[in-house]
């Protein structure tokens, strides 16, 4: 009896210890976030939305929580539209800020063109760290329609899901690079192009 009972207070801690996802937007307002909000970011419906089809995007944009993150597990849903050939978007994370600029520093999930699924550096190494082999991503893309990118960072080791297909496992071999840094959500300049990112959640892991 004191063993069941054990196990059944064992499996109880455990429940309530464990980190439930958290949801970053609320839907309706900016709240947790920072970036342009005043021109460039605007929240409609419960959707994120920067970009338009009948302007060119004239330059990146970010819009970045305030809190930093270590080790989590990330998951957002993202809509690109515009010509799939030019168009480019991404969602970022241990990321920094660049100061008095627009850029920011850090890892990215990497979205449009032919960087589907893909881990790029973004303003520090400027490339691709890791990426899927293109058959690999035949079929996976919904362009112009609701897509999902699962980010896992635990340690070194960075993976990515696009559509619940694993693209990247990456592990860090720089113990330079920094393991914390905000979430930032993207939209690339240089084309007619219009992102929308919603249901923006997050599990924080316990540090390796």
């Amino acid at each position: 009896m004191r063993t069941v009972l054990a196990l059944f207070l064992s499996s109880v801690t455990t429940t309530l210890l464990a980190a439930e996802p958290a949801s970053l937007f609320d839907g309706k307002t900016f709240a947790g976030w920072e970036g342009d909000t005043a021109k460039t970011w605007k929240v409609a419906d419960g959707v994120i939305t920067a970009g338009s089809l009948d302007a060119t995007v004239p330059r990146n944009e970010f819009l970045c929580t305030t809190k930093t993150y270590g080790d989590f597990e990330l998951k957002v849903r993202f809509k690109l539209e515009g010509d799939k050939e030019r168009v480019n978007a991404g969602v970022q994370f241990r990321t920094k800020r660049i100061p008095n600029h627009h850029e920011v520093s850090g890892y990215q999930a990497d979205a449009g063109q032919q960087y589907w699924g893909a881990l790029y550096d973004e303003s520090r190494r400027n490339k691709i760290l890791a990426k899927p082999d293109e058959k690999l991503l035949a079929g996976l893309v919904k362009h112009g329609d609701w897509n999902e990118y699962t980010i896992r960072c635990e340690g070194p080791r960075v993976q990515l899901w696009l559509n619940g297909t694993k693209t990247v496992d990456y592990t860090e071999a720089d113990e330079k690079v920094e393991r914390t840094g905000v979430i930032g959500l993207q939209i690339h300049g240089g084309a007619k192009a219009r992102v929308s990112y919603k249901d923006v959640r997050i599990e924080e892991l316990k540090a390796k």
